[in-house]
């Protein structure tokens, strides 16, 4: 329970169909106290709300400290991407390796058969399977986040909310009365509300900031950056240089420190290349689907394939180039609404790159 409408549901739903209910909060994280933080997820306050929800619907409330474990999990490899001259998707690692993972250790310490969560996505049973599916709320779905869990995991899970939209599950919580019912919603990372990634970076990024070049296309020198971790492929605007035409980051030499602009046709991709591979029970490489790149992307019909490159590895074959495929974010797999696996983008090759490697 984050202390937010979508748990709160999820918990009142439950209650309702009969199940015995175990709230749990995961203390993840803390905020200044200087009220400059209005949106917030899993600090202090949350588990205050969460238990205030709890209490009203009259089941217990248990909190536990995770912070140490988000750190390593979470905040540590965000810092380690943006520094490498990548952009992390850190809602994955936090769902993987914080909230599904821990929530699960705590079931069976609480003897609970079941967890339940305010996601919106949905597990559906098929051939003595269980499948992960988008959530109904095409505006809302998570089912990006969740592509890694492994059967196991999936066939203990429960999402209330999988068939509910946002406007829904806020009318329930309003008629419900529960505390908190019209509290706002974030739409920045729990732990960066203020959407400043490149602060939050910097931050912690100590003697690893440094500055460097920004260059055009032909390597001609057109600015000086602060620090790699101020931009990500694909970026347009705030570049902090003005070349007369459209363009944008097609590259980033994290070593060299080097930001390198171009035309958008720089960014169009024939195919990436993938670690930390996850795959449903039931499918294998190679196979057909529809690739999302990015958590708001459009899926897109590509040929997932070996790589050649170990266990874990895959490579994505675009049918269609695709604009920024950018390290650091991951490749999800569809076929429909279920979701068949993914991996993190680790490179991106471009028709141009293609083209020039073809050149006499």
């Amino acid at each position: 329970m984050s202390g937010g409408v979508d748990s709160s549901v999820a918990a009142a739903r439950l209650l309702s169909q009969g199940f015995d209910v175990v709230g749990v909060t995961l203390h993840l994280w803390d905020y200044p106290d200087d009220g400059s933080v209005k949106s917030r997820c899993c600090a202090p306050e949350d588990i205050h709300d969460a238990r205030r929800v709890a209490d009203a619907l009259g089941f217990p409330h248990y909190a536990f400290d995770r912070r140490e474990l988000f750190q390593s999990e979470v905040i540590q490899p965000f810092v380690e991407g943006y520094l490498g001259g990548e952009t992390p998707s850190p809602c994955v690692r936090c769902n993987r390796g914080v909230k599904i993972k821990e929530l699960m250790q705590l079931a069976d310490r609480l003897d609970a058969s079941r967890v339940a969560t305010g996601h919106y996505a949905r597990i559906v049973q098929r051939e003595g399977r269980s499948e992960l599916h988008r959530g109904r709320d095409a505006s809302k779905d998570q089912s990006y986040f969740l592509h890694m869990l492994p059967e196991a995991t999936l066939s203990r899970l429960c999402f209330p909310l999988g068939d509910s939209d946002k406007a829904e599950v806020r009318a329930e919580a309003l008629r419900l009365a529960l505390p908190g019912a019209a509290k706002g919603e974030s739409q920045e990372l729990c732990f960066v509300p203020t959407g400043r990634y490149d602060s939050f970076v910097s931050d912690r990024g100590g003697e690893r900031l440094r500055p460097g070049p920004i260059v055009d296309e032909t390597g001609k020198t057109v600015g000086q950056h602060e620090g790699v971790h101020r931009f990500t492929v694909g970026q347009r605007r705030n570049l902090g240089v003005a070349l007369g035409k459209p363009s944008y980051v097609v590259a980033i030499d994290a070593e060299q420190g080097r930001i390198e602009l171009g035309p958008v046709e720089r960014l169009m991709a024939t195919s990436a290349e993938l670690g930390e591979l996850s795959l449903a029970s039931d499918v294998q490489l190679p196979l057909e689907a529809e690739v999302q790149v990015r958590y708001r992307g459009t899926p897109l019909a590509a040929r997932v394939v070996g790589s050649g490159k170990g266990p874990g590895s895959a490579r994505v074959l675009f049918e269609k180039p695709v604009q920024a495929v950018v390290p650091g974010q991951f490749a999800v797999f569809y076929a429909g609404e279920r979701v068949l696996g993914g991996g993190l983008i680790r490179r991106a090759e471009t028709a141009s790159a293609a083209s020039a490697e073809l050149a006499p």
